[in-house]
């Protein structure tokens, strides 16, 4: 009988981190509990379930295009990043989604596992003032199945990130 696959998180160690996030890690002197959960999780929503925080303490790190430039957002797990909140804190004249061979030439990542620092480049980079709101968040460590925690201010400080309101408004 095969074994059960549970919701649950491993806590590992840093070398499950993509190597060239620990390998970031390592440069800031950054000791960081790198998690891996037991299969890839595709959703904010399913890494909150895996890891048993709220959702809202996931941190999407999201590449888009301003003007044809990468730009970095860090994004709260439930909420939406508004691209005209993001065009007007950068005065650009478009902001699109960046696709999947952009993020990769510009992170080193892959969809769904960017961290929020120790890309391949250096790009702008906007943090949602959300992030605040909590002591922790989880990141991706490069890949789609392993995070790491850290308090939101020491995260947008690596990240380099200014701070913004960059989310879609709730009605």
């Amino acid at each position: 009988m095969a074994p059960t696959r549970t919701a649950s998180v491993h806590a590992m160690t840093d070398s499950l981190a993509h190597p060239q996030f620990a390998a970031a890690l390592k440069d800031l002197g950054i000791e960081a509990e790198v998690r891996r959960f037991p299969d890839a999780t595709r959703t904010a929503a399913e890494a909150a379930a895996a890891i048993g925080c709220d959702v809202s303490e996931i941190v999407k790190s999201l590449i888009f295009a301003a003007d044809s430039v990468p730009v970095l957002v860090l994004m709260d797990g439930s909420s939406r990043v508004d691209l005209e909140r993001v065009r007007a804190e950068l005065g650009a004249g478009k902001v699109t989604r960046a696709d999947a061979t952009v993020v990769r030439e510009t992170t080193g990542y892959a969809i769904g596992g960017v961290p929020p620092f120790g890309h391949r480049t250096r790009t702008r980079v906007l943090a949602d003032r959300a992030l605040l709101d909590h002591d922790v968040v989880w990141a991706a460590a490069g890949t789609p199945h392993t995070v790491f925690p850290m308090e939101p201010r020491t995260l947008i400080a690596h990240a380099g990130a200014t701070l913004a309101d960059v989310r879609e408004r709730t009605a």
